[in-house]
């Protein structure tokens, strides 16, 4: 098992108000706002997958700046967060696809198609559409997501062979929940960005699937493909559960040295996000 230390030491603050907060960092980095229209480089626009007409369903796809047709180009997959979420610190999470930000972060807008991609729901009363909380139907996420990156790859000449899947909070749960669901989706991914929160660690969570049994058969479609698992705090829970059930695995295991529940330390030029920057870099083969 492959260990990143901690780069600086995470310290225990008495109140929410003491603690350090990462949304008083600056940032160097502003996540363009999703439009409609065509994909472009340097775009990001809404789009919805051949398939899935008349439904309110849609993803964002984001072209980098310096995308042409002419060479095959590394994919970042993001799944969101749970919507609703805000707490003390300032952080919030509305569920969208239009509030990632991961993708966004980790290639600065250059060198990689970034797809934020949704959950989707199948309401009795009405049309489908993307989930804010939790993950509505897996089977039609799942479906979703094949058709998104296989168009992807044929339209946009997205590099099938270097498709990294990420997720914060939520997303980051479903990079095994979803992404390891069953050999069809699992055979998509060269690597994982999970980032807050890691399939299995915590049960409870209320939905089918959540307890650890259940979580370690997703766990072994992951063969010896490098995970990036990264946590505000501490990483202990994850790091101690995965060297006593997956001693062999290709983990990178870093602690965000803020408390905040956030994906936003990508947006930050911070050395936690030059590291997982290399990282993201070596598993894409660039």
């Amino acid at each position: 098992m492959k260990i990143l230390l901690p780069l600086l030491a995470f310290c225990v603050f008495g109140t929410a108000e003491a603690q350090p907060n990462l949304n008083d960092l600056p940032r160097d980095l502003i996540v363009p706002a999703a439009r409609a229209g065509e994909p472009a480089a340097g775009q990001r626009i809404r789009v919805t997958t051949a398939g899935w007409a008349g439904s309110e369903v849609h993803h964002t796809l984001y072209l980098p700046r310096d995308w042409t047709p002419q060479k095959h180009w590394p994919v970042i997959v993001e799944y969101p967060g749970n919507g609703g979420f805000k707490n003390a610190l300032g952080d919030t999470s509305d569920g969208s696809v239009e509030g990632c930000v991961l993708g966004y972060g980790l290639s600065a807008g250059e060198g990689f198609i970034w797809v934020s991609m949704p959950f989707i729901e199948t309401p009795a009363d009405g049309p489908k559409r993307n989930a804010t909380q939790w993950w509505g139907s897996v089977e039609e996420t799942q479906k979703y997501t094949l058709a998104t990156v296989h168009e992807v790859c044929q339209r946009f000449s997205g590099d099938a062979q270097h498709i990294v899947l990420a997720g914060f909070s939520r997303g980051a749960i479903a990079g095994n929940y979803i992404g390891l669901h069953d050999d069809d989706i699992s055979a998509l991914w060269c690597a994982f960005f999970c980032h807050s929160h890691y399939d299995g660690v915590r049960e409870g969570w209320g939905y089918a699937g959540a307890d650890r049994a259940s979580a370690l058969i997703r766990l072994k479609r992951l063969g010896d493909r490098p995970q990036w698992i990264s946590h505000e705090g501490s990483i202990t829970a994850t790091e101690s559960w995965l060297r006593e059930v997956a001693p062999q695995g290709h983990f990178t295991f870093a602690v965000l040295p803020f408390p905040n529940h956030s994906a936003a330390w990508t947006l930050c030029d911070i050395p936690l996000r030059a590291k997982a920057r290399a990282w993201l870099k070596t598993v894409a083969g660039r």
